[in-house]
């Protein structure tokens, strides 16, 4: 095949739980500092597809490649290590600690120094808190993250993420519970993060303007399989993502 090797290779996806078809021979690519959105009506895949790529859930068949490797199921730790962080749908944060606090255990995990977390999280303080101004709340280093409103702690996570300087960053309803004004500007600065670091981001999302409005490429899927793949543009035209997807609305326009 031709090109440079894509950071994300998945293909020919299988899972099937109890006799039923999850997810059925799902191939694509995502490439590096490129922003690629899956997404389907609810039952379609898209999270069994997610599941496996970030080592939650155990393929059937397939496989998943990052920058020609085989990662077939990778465990999660494995798969830190080897460069891919993912957010998640609801928070993970440690509430009882800072917002420092928490960058600094996630360095300590890119260095697999876990043991007592808040004192030694100290130790990165200096560089949690750069990674604090990064994503725009370096003001909120010192505050605890059961203090925080759920836009800030959609920031914290992210920065959490990017502690492992990640080549493939996965998020999983990166804008679940947040306001919309809130929304915008955290894909925005994930897109800025992705084009300076080349981060390859897969997400899923629910929100049909920040697919349209932030991903380079989308994937749709239906009854477990990938239906369509394109621009905003190419997916937005296509008759058969209106009619599964949205019931023949027009996709992505208001």
């Amino acid at each position: 095949m031709s090109g440079p090797t894509p950071l994300l290779r998945v293909t020919n996806l299988q899972k099937s739980f109890a006799g039923f078809r999850a997810v059925n021979g799902v191939s694509f690519d995502v490439g590096a500092g490129e922003i690629v959105a899956l997404i389907g009506p609810n039952g379609a895949g898209k999270t069994t597809t997610f599941n496996m790529i970030s080592g939650q859930t155990t393929s059937d068949g397939g496989r998943v490649w990052l920058s020609g490797q085989d990662m077939t199921g990778a465990k999660p730790r494995d798969l830190w290590r080897a460069g891919v962080a993912r957010t998640f749908q609801i928070t993970a944060t440690f509430a009882s600690m800072t917002v420092a606090e928490n960058v600094g255990v996630a360095f300590m995990a890119t260095d697999n120094l876990l043991q007592s977390l808040a004192p030694a999280a100290e130790h990165y303080r200096h560089v949690a808190v750069a990674l604090l101004d990064e994503v725009g709340i370096k003001g909120e280093a010192n505050r605890l993250c059961s203090t925080l409103a759920y836009g800030d702690l959609k920031r914290v996570e992210l920065a959490m993420a990017l502690a492992n300087q990640p080549r493939l960053l996965l998020m999983d309803e990166p804008t679940a519970g947040m306001a919309p004004a809130e929304r915008g500007h955290l894909m925005q600065l994930v897109s800025r993060l992705a084009s300076e670091r080349k981060t390859a981001v897969l997400f899923t999302e629910h929100d049909m303007d920040i697919v349209f409005g932030h991903a380079h490429r989308i994937l749709v899927m239906n009854r477990g399989e990938l239906i369509a793949a394109g621009t905003p543009t190419e997916v937005r035209a296509k008759p058969e993502v209106r009619e599964v997807y949205l019931g023949g609305s027009r996709v992505g326009q208001p």
